[in-house]
């Protein structure tokens, strides 16, 4: 009876501050039944359905912090060409939702369930419908690749006992809020890669010139040439040499040929003209919502904790899980080694989502147009 005790006495040191007043119901049987509360305490699942509910509350946060461009005209033409790409994913059949942020920084974030939003900053600093392609085709991998949740199950950063689902508004805040922290400071190395990867492979699938995505992270890298700090989507694991050299050689290997650039659609498309770093004007930390301090990381696999690279703001990177390194870590495409003046823009006053209604005729002839597949 004494080793019952300590053994179940055990298990509610594990977890505490999580379920602990449930596993101390005297009809759970001693071990047996604590143990069976062990394996009750869940990971987290999350059906397509809740993947589409979170997305668009973590958008709503997205929104909120920086504003939403209200041109009607530049969200249809973002739209059409995400969803030339959409057809062209593992999962054309997920509603996906094209979103213009009304902020100078350049950037773009993509939350579960099919929203995909991009800066109009990114939009100015862009030349061509590939490089769109490109960056869209990258944000598109990230939902259908499911990156977001993979890293909150690795990291177990949102757990549930047995009773709890996420129909429970307390529970549902907690993934959003971590959900949030992670889609904004962005993705380890292995699930970076891989949207680079497979997003350059939907955009030439479609059409488009395979090396919009690599000229586009090209051209932000000579824009942080000269600076101290490195930025926004610059600022990314893996750095961005790395990043540049796999898409050049994906490109050779594949013997990758798709032609279409569509400059003049492009240019006659998008009005926004890029901003210089120096002349954007960031908001205070903190004074966001979003925003906050930074931490520093942990080491997984055990290893003493060291300083890493700081977040752009929020309250914290998250901690990686028990996994592999390389793709748990959160350092993200947002993580800086001091002030991020791409990630903390100030945004524009409006969040309201503008409303685009795009038919599947609309698509073919927008395909046909530009000679796209």
């Amino acid at each position: 009876m004494h080793t019952s005790r300590t053994v179940a006495t055990l298990w509610l040191a594990v977890f505490a501050g999580s379920s602990a007043a449930a596993f101390a119901e005297p009809q759970l049987g001693g071990v047996g039944g604590a143990l069976k509360r062990v394996q009750q305490f869940r990971e987290l699942q999350v059906t397509e359905a809740e993947e589409v509910e979170l997305g668009a509350a973590v958008s709503e946060k997205v929104r909120n912090r920086y504003g939403v461009a209200q041109d009607a005209a530049v969200h249809k033409y973002v739209t059409m060409v995400g969803q030339v790409l959409v057809q062209r994913s593992s999962r054309p059949s997920l509603r996906f939702t094209f979103i213009v942020l009304d902020t100078d920084g350049v950037n773009a974030f993509a939350t579960p369930g099919g929203f995909v939003h991009i800066t109009r900053g990114a939009l100015g600093l862009m030349q061509n419908e590939s490089e769109l392609a490109g960056v869209l085709g990258h944000e598109i991998e990230h939902v259908t690749q499911k990156h977001t949740i993979k890293a909150m199950q690795k990291g177990k950063m949102v757990q549930m006992t047995a009773e709890e689902t996420l129909k429970n508004p307390e529970v549902f805040g907690r993934l959003v809020d971590k959900t949030t922290e992670l889609v904004l400071a962005g993705f380890g190395r292995n699930e970076e890669l891989e949207s680079d990867r497979q997003g350059l492979s939907l955009a030439d699938a479609a059409g488009y010139a395979p090396g919009g995505l690599g000229a586009f992270l090209t051209r932000l890298k000579a824009r942080n040439s000269a600076s101290v700090e490195k930025q926004g989507l610059f600022a990314s694991h893996p750095e961005m040499d790395e990043r540049l050299t796999k898409l050049d050689k994906q490109i050779a290997d594949k013997k990758l040929a798709s032609a279409a650039t569509l400059e003049a659609r492009y240019r006659a498309s998008i009005p926004y003209k890029p901003k210089p770093l120096t002349e954007i004007t960031a908001v205070e930390a903190g004074a966001a919502g979003l925003a906050g301090g930074a931490k520093k990381n942990e080491k997984s696999e055990g290893k003493a904790e060291e300083p890493k690279k700081r977040g752009f703001g929020l309250g914290g990177l998250l901690k990686p899980g028990s996994g592999d390194k390389k793709s748990a870590e959160v350092t993200g495409s947002g993580a800086s080694r001091g002030v991020d003046t791409e990630r903390g823009a100030k945004g524009g006053p409006v969040k309201t989502l503008v409303a685009v209604q795009v038919m599947p005729a609309d698509i073919e002839a927008f395909k046909k147009q530009g000679g796209l597949k």
